[in-house]
């Protein structure tokens, strides 16, 4: 066969190493092979976390839940684009490493990253009103992280500036579903 002939999905050689691992873990071949070809063959981790998390709850009936991490800027505050583009991304950081704390917010990650890692920016009128929405967002059990300045450039040392919140879309809309985009 041509190369050109064989660039499906199906046709994609798996690695026969990491394919070995998995049916070590007991994962059935044609299943172990669904996982490897899924996440390209990074590796065989990455291939279990593929299976246990996204095979198995397919069985659940959960794989249709989509998730989403959303940036709710504070208007309040004098800030350039580039310092709420830098303020997003210390948020994203922060929530990504915080997320690594529990096993349940990891998977959460997980799905997220591998159901095309949806965010939204979105604004907030204050602090006030940021620390309103992560104190719902905490109730709902929604992992958050808000992020205070250094001061070093256009706003006050420990200026709250952007709140990241991440979860099942559903849940993370009932807390910013009515903001308006940035």
């Amino acid at each position: 066969m041509e190369p050109s002939e064989q660039s499906g999905p199906d046709s994609q050689d798996v690695n026969p190493e990491f394919l070995q691992q998995l049916r070590e873990l007991d994962i059935p071949e044609d299943a172990a092979k669904q996982a490897l070809r899924h996440t390209q063959n990074v590796s065989a981790e990455e291939a279990a976390m593929y299976y246990f998390n996204k095979l198995e709850n397919e069985e659940e009936g959960d794989n249709d839940l989509m998730f989403k991490m959303v940036f709710v800027v504070n208007m309040d505050l004098v800030m350039g684009v580039g310092k709420v583009a830098a303020q997003v991304g210390h948020a994203a950081v922060g929530l990504y490493q915080a997320l690594q704390e529990k096993n349940s917010w990891r998977e959460m990650a997980w799905k997220w990253d591998h159901s095309g890692a949806k965010k939204v920016v979105v604004q907030g009128t204050n602090v006030a009103h940021l620390l309103e929405l992560q104190a719902l967002a905490m109730s709902l059990s929604l992992p958050t992280y808000l992020v205070q300045d250094a001061g070093l450039t256009q706003v006050d040392a420990g200026s709250r500036t952007v709140l990241a919140i991440m979860g099942e879309e559903e849940m993370v809309n009932n807390v910013t579903g009515r903001l308006k985009l940035l």
